[in-house]
């Protein structure tokens, strides 16, 4: 077994910590007052503000790293992280303020080919990519009195 030292285990946790955090795919920044956390199933997403209800932080989440395929199922998972992040903060309701598209690499190939003679040269290529894309969501927290 290997003997490693103590601070390049820590610098390595530490490193490890900061590539986790940063491929975070939900975020809040705290506007008003966290209630005791809830269950993602009991928030609410609002297209329209209800009548009366208390903000508690603005929220951002997107699909990226789910292995979505289709459009609906990036969606789905962004709606679906906008709630576990709500519900951490006990908000039960989501007020949501937009979604777009957002492109997170892309995938390209190419292939080529080239052929010589005694007194010519022929070269031919061909290439293509397509991006790769995630949907993010931008919304409100806010609690609604029952």
């Amino acid at each position: 077994m290997r003997f490693i030292p103590h601070a390049l285990r820590q610098s390595s946790a530490g490193a490890l910590a900061l590539v986790l955090l940063g491929c975070s795919t939900s975020s809040h920044v705290m506007i008003g007052t966290a209630h005791p956390p809830i269950s993602p199933e009991s928030v609410r997403i609002y297209l329209q503000p209800p009548e009366q209800y208390e903000q508690i932080a603005t929220l951002d989440a997107s699909s990226q790293g789910s292995f979505a395929l289709t459009s609906q199922q990036n969606m789905d998972k962004a709606m679906a992280r906008l709630k576990e992040e709500a519900a951490k903060l006990g908000a039960n309701g989501v007020l949501l303020q937009g979604v777009q598209d957002q492109q997170s690499g892309s995938i390209g190939t190419g292939v080529g080919s080239s052929s010589y003679g005694p007194s010519s040269s022929t070269g031919v290529g061909v290439g293509g990519s397509f991006g790769i894309y995630n949907k993010a969501a931008h919304g409100i927290a806010i609690f609604v009195p029952q």
